[in-house]
């Protein structure tokens, strides 16, 4: 009888598998005969779950966002105030626990900016943009309950990529030392100004 594959989690095991190892060399210095010896197959195996790296990356970048998105929401259930679930959902910039995400997001970053690939950077723009939908439902949410005024969604965009911004610009320049400080100072301070007052 034959053996029946999952070819999804197998995609998947091929991708886990290679995780440290790339992110010990990075995606330009991974090869797919090194993803190969790692995952304990063939070549032509990897080839037949995956076009190129770029794919396999992609592929362990997903796993972790989801794991990510499924923490998040267990998270996010437990506050209360759109306050705290503004806080919360930034913390993917400072928290411990998303080290990995973080560090596939710079080499993402890094990519896009001195080697352009539109496959690459039509995953980055997908992945942001599901991040930020997913930020603007919660400030919208805030007004629908009475938390927050009418046209608080406008500044989702511009909290969100203050968020962004801080945490690249700690990472690159090294001047701002505690993000997740920052990012709560200017989360307070744009918060006193659309929160409903009562």
């Amino acid at each position: 009888m034959a053996i029946i594959v999952d070819k999804i989690q197998k995609r998947k095991d091929i991708a886990l598998s290679c995780k440290e190892l790339f992110f010990q060399n990075g995606i330009n210095d991974l090869t797919v005969s090194q993803v190969a010896k790692t995952a304990g197959v063939g070549k032509g195996t990897i080839y037949g779950y995956f076009k190129n790296k770029e794919e396999i990356v992609f592929e362990i970048v997903n796993i972790l966002m989801q794991e990510n998105i499924e923490n998040k929401h267990i998270r996010l259930e437990a506050l209360t105030t759109t306050r705290e679930k503004i806080k919360e959902f930034a913390s993917i910039f400072y928290r411990d626990e998303d080290v990995e995400l973080r560090q596939l997001y710079k080499e993402f970053i890094s990519i896009s900016l001195t080697n352009p690939d539109r496959e690459m950077m039509e995953f980055q723009t997908n992945c942001t943009n599901r991040y930020f939908q997913w930020f603007e439902e919660i400030i919208e949410k805030g007004i629908e309950n009475g938390e927050l005024i009418e046209g608080s969604q406008k500044f989702a965009r511009g909290l969100f990529a203050t968020a962004e911004g801080l945490f690249i610009s700690s990472e690159v320049t090294h001047t701002i030392y505690d993000v997740k400080k920052e990012i709560h100072q200017f989360a307070d301070a744009l918060f006193d100004l659309i929160e409903v007052k009562k």
